[in-house]
This record gives C-alpha cells, sequence and structure tokens, in this order.
C-alpha cells in the first residue's frame, strides 16, 4: 500500500512540473503574438471621407454624426474613435446597415470611406378590413409624414395608436398587423399596409363581486366610472355565472331583511334582470377598467377600510359572447380617526386649524377627505381647508405633513406636521398665448399684481376675470406659479387660449306677400377701434383691445325696419375698469295690411343713450354699478298702441341706474355661482313742472312726454350638484309705476309676457318681452310681473367651437296690467326638456318642449299634450 501511494504522489508531482512548464510556454507564446500584433499596428492621420450609399441625407451632416474630423490621428485597423463613430451613425435610426473601411493610403495619410444603406422611406400607408370613415379618423390619429423614414418603432406606434383608437369604441378582440411593401414608383420607398380585424365589439354582461361583506355590489359598481354593465331585461340572471364565488338571489331572504324599504337594495336585487342604464357605455376599455379597479379601493378608503384592495379578478367571455368581469375584493377593518395634534405652527392656534379641519375623534378614517381638509393640492377650485387660510395671507412656502403617530386598535392618531416659512411676495406676471389680445386687456384683469402678498384666492378671481372677458377659453386657462425661496418672491405665468367669440347673424326669405324679409347682424367681441386705421392690425377686422362693437339691421321689407349699433369700451381711460357703452337704433313698423300702404298706419322710434358701468369695492369686489342717460322718439301715425292714442308724437327720456352683483365662475356654462342685478329707472316728473290739469287733456298731450318709473329685479343663482350636473334657479319681478294719477301709466315700457321672447317686431317696441315655455303671448300690457324658473343641466360638449347642454326646467309666472289686480299666488305653470348649442359665430342656439299645465280649457278644446304643449325656438341670446 505504501509503495502505491508512493508512486501516486510520484506522478501527481510530475504532472504540476509538467503543467507549470506548458503554463509558462502559453503566456510566453501571447506576449509574442500581441508583439507581432502592436508591430502590425500603425498611426495614420486621416486625409479624407467620402460616403456612399447616401440617397436623401447631407453627407456633411452624416460626417459630423460619426465624430471623425480630417486631420484627426487614428490606429489601424483598430481604433476606438471608427469604432464609437459607428455606434453613433446606428443611433440615429436612420440605416439599416454602416460600415467603415479604408479607401487608399497615401504615406502616413489613410483615407476612409463610410458605407450606409439608409432604412426605406414612407410613401404612402393604406388600411385593410375597415371603413372610409375609419381610415379618415386613423389618419388624422396616426400622424405618419410622408417621406418619414420607416422603423420598427415607427409601426409599433402606429398599431399601438390604431388599437387605442378600437378598444376606446368597444373592439376588444382587435387585432392589427403592420407590413412593408416597396414602392416601385420612388426610389428607396415603402408603402406600409395595416391589416386590421376589429372582430366584434365586447360589450359588459356582468360584473360580479365576492368579498365584499360590507359594502353592497352596487355601490362599488357606481364607483366604476368607465366600466359599466350593459342594458338588460330578463327573466334570467346575468350572473349566473361566477369564477369566484357563486350569487345566489332569494326573494325569501330579500323580503326578510327588508330590502323592499331600501331603494339600493332593490336595485341590487333587480339589477341582474333589469338594467335601464341605456345612456351608459357598456363598451370594455382595458385602461378605464385598470383605472377603476383603483377606484374600488379608493372608494373603500373613504368610508374607512384603509387596507381594501382588489385581491384578483378576471375577465372572461359568456355565451351571448359579451364579457363577464369577476372581482375579488379584501376589505379588512374599518379605522376610525383618533386624536390630532398640531406642531409648528405660529400664526395660527391649535383650535382655529382644528376647527377647519373639522375632523373629530371617532369619525370614521377617509384618506381622502384628509387632504381635502388640509388642502394639500394648489387647486383653482378653492375652498375652506388648513393650505388655503395661510396661502390667501401670502405664505406659498407653507407645507402640512399629516403623520400617523399611532395606531391604537382600529383608531389612528394624527400629529399635523406645519411648516410656514415666510410670506411670499408677487415678483412677475407673465402671461403667453395671447396671439390676437394685447397683453394689457388680459392684464388689467389680473387680481394678482407685482409687489403684493401672493393670494391663492386672487389666483381663482383672476382666472374667473379671464373667463369672463368671452374670447379666452375657459377650460384652457393656465396658472403656473414659480415661487423662489432664496429671496421670498414668486413669478406666476398665464397660459391662455383665444377662441373665435365674433358672432354673425344672417337669415332671408321671401314670401308671406311681403315678397322679402331678412336680417343681418355681427358682433365684434374683441374689437379695437384705434386700430381702425392700421392694416397690419386687421385679423381680418382690428381685434385685441377688449371693445365691443355690435351692428343690427333686420327688414321686412317697406312693413318692417330696424337698425341698431352699440359700442362699448370696457376700460374708458385705460385705467380703471370703468367702461362706457353708447347705442343708437331707429325702428318702423308699419301696420297696415299686407299690400297696401304701409305708410297709412305705422309706429317708429329713433334714439340712443349712453352709460358708464364702474366696478366696486363694497359690499365686496363683485358687485357693478352702471348709470345711464337715454332718449327715445317715438312717432305714431293712424296707429293703436292703447286706448285712443293713435297719433302723435312721444318722447321718452329716462336715467338708468343698475345695481349688479355676478359670482358667476363661467360665462357659458356656469358651474356655480350667482347674478343678481336691481334696475331703477326713471323720468322726470315732467306734469308737476308744467301746471297743467291732465285729467281732461288728450292722449297726445298726455304721453308727449312719457314719465313713470320703473323697477326690475333678476337672480340667477346656479349650484352644481355632481360632476357637471347643474341646478340653476332664477326669479324675475318688474313694476311700473306712475306720477300723476290724472295721466296713469305710460303706453311704453310695458311688460308682455309668454311666447319665446325673440324681440325684434313693431308690436313690442318700447316693451320688456319675457318669455315663458309652452305659452303664446297671454298679456301684451302688463305694468308688473313676476317669473320662477328651476332647471337641471347637462353637458354634452363643453368645447369652445360648441357648446352644447341639455336641460329639465319647470317655470311659473303671470302679469297683471294694474297693481290692484296683482296675485303672487296665481302663477301659469309648465315644464319640459331643450337643449342649447352655443356657436361662436352665431352665438346661442335653443330649442324648448314645454308644456303649459294651466292652458287647460276643455271648453276650448285645449286638452291632451298636443293641445297644451309647444315647441319654442331661441336664436342669438338666451331670451327673458
Amino acid at each position: 500500500m505504501y509503495k502505491h501511494t508512493a508512486r501516486y504522489l510520484f506522478l501527481l508531482s510530475c504532472l504540476f512540473i509538467t503543467g507549470n512548464l506548458y503554463a509558462q510556454s502559453v503566456t510566453g507564446l501571447n506576449k509574442n503574438a500581441q508583439k507581432q500584433v502592436d508591430d502590425k499596428t500603425k498611426e495614420y492621420e486621416i486625409g479624407g471621407i467620402s460616403v456612399t450609399g447616401v440617397k436623401y441625407l447631407d453627407q456633411d451632416l452624416l460626417i459630423a454624426v460619426t465624430g471623425l474630423n480630417i486631420g484627426q490621428k487614428v490606429r489601424l485597423p483598430n481604433d476606438e474613435n471608427i469604432a464609437k463613430a459607428i455606434r453613433n451613425l446606428w443611433k440615429q435610426e436612420l440605416f439599416s446597415n454602416v460600415s467603415i473601411s479604408v479607401s487608399k493610403t497615401i504615406g502616413d495619410k489613410v483615407f476612409l470611406n463610410i458605407a450606409v444603406e439608409e432604412r426605406p422611406r414612407l410613401s404612402r400607408y393604406l388600411f385593410k378590413g375597415i371603413k372610409g370613415g375609419e381610415a379618415k379618423e386613423l389618419k388624422e390619429k396616426l400622424g405618419l409624414i410622408k417621406g418619414k423614414v420607416v422603423t420598427d418603432a415607427t409601426k409599433k406606434e402606429a398599431e399601438v395608436r390604431i388599437r387605442k383608437y378600437y378598444m376606446d369604441k368597444g373592439f376588444g378582440r382587435l387585432t392589427v398587423v403592420a407590413k412593408e411593401k416597396p414602392d416601385t414608383s420612388a426610389v428607396n420607398s415603402v408603402v406600409l399596409i395595416f391589416y386590421i380585424n376589429k372582430g366584434v365589439k365586447t360589450h359588459i354582461n356582468q360584473i360580479n363581486f365576492s368579498g365584499n361583506e360590507h359594502v353592497e355590489g352596487a355601490k362599488l359598481k357606481h364607483a366604476m366610472k368607465g366600466t359599466k354593465e350593459m342594458a338588460r331585461i330578463s327573466l334570467f340572471p346575468a350572473d349566473k355565472v361566477s369564477v369566484y364565488e357563486p350569487n345566489t338571489h332569494s326573494f325569501g331572504n330579500y323580503v326578510h331583511d327588508w330590502g323592499f324599504l331600501s331603494l339600493s337594495k332593490t336595485l341590487s336585487a333587480l339589477n341582474p334582470y333589469l338594467r335601464m342604464n341605456i345612456f351608459s357605455s357598456s363598451k370594455f376599455n382595458p385602461q378605464k377598467y385598470d383605472e377603476d379597479k383603483q377606484s374600488i379601493a379608493a372608494y373603500y378608503n373613504t368610508l374607512g377600510y384603509r387596507d381594501a384592495s382588489v385581491l384578483k379578478d378576471t375577465v372572461y367571455n359568456v355565451e351571448n359572447g359579451n364579457l363577464n368581469i369577476d372581482i375579488k375584493v379584501k376589505e379588512g377593518h374599518r379605522y376610525y380617526f383618533g386624536d390630532v395634534k398640531w406642531r409648528g405652527n405660529t400664526k395660527y392656534t391649535d383650535s382655529t386649524l382644528s376647527q377647519i379641519l373639522n375632523i373629530r375623534r371617532g369619525d370614521i378614517y377617509n384618506q381622502e377627505l384628509l387632504e381635502k381638509r388640509i388642502g394639500k393640492q394648489l387647486s383653482p377650485e378653492g375652498g375652506l381647508d388648513v393650505s388655503s387660510l395661510y396661502m390667501d395671507d401670502g405664505y406659498l412656502f407653507f407645507n402640512i405633513d399629516p403623520v400617523e403617530m399611532s395606531v391604537i386598535g382600529d383608531t389612528i392618531n394624527f400629529e399635523m406636521r406645519v411648516t410656514e416659512g415666510p410670506q411670499a411676495t408677487i415678483k412677475d406676471i407673465n402671461i403667453s398665448g395671447n396671439d390676437r389680445t394685447n397683453e394689457h386687456v388680459i392684464r388689467r384683469e389680473l387680481h394678482t399684481l407685482p409687489g403684493t402678498k401672493f393670494s391663492r384666492q386672487d389666483l381663482i378671481r383672476s382666472q374667473r376675470e379671464i373667463a369672463t372677458l368671452g374670447f379666452i377659453d375657459q377650460e384652457k386657462i393656465g396658472i403656473q406659479p414659480k415661487p423662489h425661496p432664496e429671496d421670498g418672491t414668486v413669478d406666476i405665468d398665464y397660459s391662455v387660449v383665444e377662441k373665435p367669440s365674433d358672432q354673425l347673424s344672417l337669415s332671408a326669405g321671401f314670401g308671406g306677400g311681403i315678397n322679402f324679409y331678412g336680417n343681418i347682424g355681427v358682433i365684434f367681441n374683441n374689437f379695437s377701434i384705434r386700430n381702425i386705421f392700421k392694416p397690419q392690425f386687421w385679423k381680418p377686422l382690428p381685434v385685441g383691445d377688449g371693445e365691443k362693437f355690435s351692428i343690427n339691421y333686420a327688414s321686412n321689407g317697406a312693413y318692417y325696419n330696424s337698425l341698431n349699433v352699440a359700442f362699448t369700451e370696457p376700460w374708458f381711460g385705460g385705467h380703471r375698469p370703468n367702461s362706457l357703452t353708447t347705442n343708437l337704433l331707429y325702428s318702423k313698423y308699419s301696420g297696415a295690411a299686407v299690400g297696401t300702404d304701409p305708410n297709412s298706419s305705422y309706429l317708429s322710434v329713433f334714439g340712443g343713450g349712453i352709460a358708464m358701468s364702474k366696478r366696486v369695492k363694497w359690499p365686496d369686489d363683485y358687485f357693478i354699478i352702471t348709470y345711464g342717460l337715454y332718449y327715445n322718439n317715438y312717432k305714431l301715425h293712424n296707429y293703436s298702441l292703447i286706448s285712443d292714442f293713435t297719433d302723435g308724437y312721444s318722447n321718452n327720456l329716462y336715467a338708468k341706474l343698475v345695481i349688479a352683483r355676478s359670482s358667476l365662475d363661467r360665462p357659458l356654462y356656469p358651474l356655480g355661482g350667482s347674478n343678481i342685478s336691481l334696475t331703477m329707472q326713471f323720468t322726470p316728473p315732467f306734469s308737476a313742472f308744467s301746471g297743467k290739469d291732465y285729467s281732461g287733456e288728450a292722449p297726445a298731450d298726455k304721453y308727449k312726454w312719457i314719465e313713470y318709473h320703473k323697477y326690475r329685479f333678476t337672480a340667477d343663482w346656479y349650484k352644481r350638484i355632481v360632476g357637471n350636473l347643474v341646478l340653476r334657479l332664477n326669479t324675475k319681478y318688474g313694476i311700473l309705476g306712475y306720477y300723476n294719477k290724472d295721466i296713469g301709466y305710460s303706453p311704453f315700457e310695458r311688460f308682455q309676457l309668454g311666447g319665446d321672447g325673440l324681440s325684434g317686431y313693431s308690436f313690442i317696441i318700447g316693451k320688456d318681452v319675457i318669455s315663458q315655455r309652452g305659452y303664446d303671448i297671454y298679456i301684451q300690457d302688463a305694468t308688473i310681473f313676476n317669473k320662477y324658473t328651476a332647471e337641471l343641466r347637462y353637458p354634452f360638449s363643453l368645447s369652445p367651437t360648441a357648446t352644447i347642454y341639455g336641460l329639465i326646467f319647470a317655470d311659473a309666472a303671470n302679469a297683471w296690467e294694474t297693481f290692484g289686480d296683482y296675485n303672487p299666488f296665481r302663477l301659469n305653470r309648465d315644464a319640459g326638456v331643450g337643449v342649447r348649442v352655443f356657436l361662436p359665430m352665431f352665438g346661442m342656439l335653443g330649442l324648448d318642449y314645454g308644456i303649459g299645465f294651466d292652458k287647460y280649457d276643455q271648453a276650448a278644446g285645449i286638452t291632451g299634450i298636443k293641445g297644451l304643449a309647444k315647441f319654442t325656438f331661441m336664436l342669438g341670446f338666451e331670451p327673458e
């Protein structure tokens, strides 16, 4: 044994010595080989660079991209700069092949050639498997440009956009394949062909929840804003198939739990059989579905279940070809707020901050509510929260951090760590996006001024004032504070998007024995009178100073003609928001029968006026006071207005005072705020100066100088209910009085009630026209009226090019010829539905369908919907 062991040790020692000698031999050979390579490497100077294979690109630019330069030293054959040059060319994603070679050498100079093979370029692209209208929409969304280099990324991006387009339309089983085809009509060009198989639309048949012991499935479905079930009427339940847990419905349990006394439980029990959500889209959108799963957890969070989550979910096909969605949730425990302590606050006391926070021990935990009350985000919506309390007083650098100090059982104790920082001063105000509007027009509406303390409320107010200009898109006003903590200042950047605001009214026709009738009018809402003689400011008319100029002409041939011209300068003098308005009007209406001499009977009016409006800061700065002086001259020729006043002249010289307060957040579709105005109109008491006894005077003498005092009150109130659903409440009152009982009420300035409220016809000259939907005109010479309106509004589009919304309304109104007949409880009622469309070029267009309940008269045959209902149109403006 010892002999064998010695033999093995001898052999191992021989192998070790042999291996060591071999390793030394190899190392020596490697060194020699490296020396031979180094001997073959030589340094050259680049003497020239040429490019081959280029068809579209600039050669000099391509050489610049490589980073190689003439005169540069390189060591061939393996120089790192050449390898880097090749990498730089590949990074451009413009080539399918790249190489750099030596074209020749002269002494120590080398001449390089860059050979490239350009990727093909797009000549055109086609869609297969879809309709022409869809192809047209897709071309606008893809953004593919002729001549653009076609890469894999180009095709992938196009496929993603096509997929998103159809997924949004509910085609969840879509397939898209992009293929290239050489275009023989152009050099190195290809045609991209997109083969699209839409499949069938996938709708959501049923959403099943499991694990939800404390929250009803109907409420969880309501929290899913972008994922809705399809409408259904069936005797067989839609939830008979479920992956996680089978859902069973028992009528006995429903009755035993008194479910019929709960609307939510009743709807939940009926849901698998009856769903009338015909206005909700049931198309399946994966992106919206992912967002809705987060919404489920967020909804649970508002109920105190802060650990709630979606454990798992699945989407699968069912027999009818649609989809079921099964979601299993984990609710966890419900938590409650505990003690809330404050730290770091010196400006306000703990009690003040706790009062604004308004969260008490024992309240259900709600993270969303907590963040809303502390106001962590700077939002233009405003509101009473801790952050706004500080930021409205200049503390832009204020920060509050709610920290969970302890969780004891189901109670969470918080510490609010406040960092107040210094008060910030506004430094610079920057405005962008105003291509047509002069900057001073926007700047003068701002409540944020350089040198003043920062205030979030001033930002919100500035946004409102810009929106009310009328020619700025209220949905796209951007406000970006840029703080400078180093010096305690802040810059504020305003970005605006202008929208068309000028309005054109044009209509014409023939017939009715009058031969011609028509109307033409235009309103310029961003006019500039000072640039009329400067052609460079005409776009196509002089614009930019925020002035308003309107002109309107209407005619029914010789039987009716009307001209109205008005101009408003919103900042008269340029230093204060005091507006100046002037107007001139002429109108003539013939009372003669068609086909007879139109001048045998007519009423005409010529007049105008001037008014000044001033913004005041008391009681608050939403108030505007307007005062003006007006004159109208009326001429009657064989025209019966009231009583026996048929011929003569009437002069109406009056002063007008309007006290108004408007806090509407936007002009076209207000979501909140109010608009209240009190109008007082007076003429001098001319009869008191004349010394005459008017009891026996002829009407022409009584009404030569009209005298009256008149009052109008209007209040509009808007309140957002949920989302963009808005409740509007409106009330109007009007009363006309007189000075001298022997003269009585003026024949002009009375009230007309009923009808569509469209002005422009002779029989409403000198009257306030009050519309009422569902009714024809039922009183023309009232001296007092009341009107009340309630509307629910919902927008279909808030685009600046077309604001569209629907409404449900109810009105109650009446008017009386004398105050002695006045009965505020005797009102004519109506209700109905309507739609409004605002087009910048034509103003407000609308259609209402109203049912006048108090028109019912069985003796006169006014019964049923046909007799009670009436369509009402509106053109250019919203009638009173």
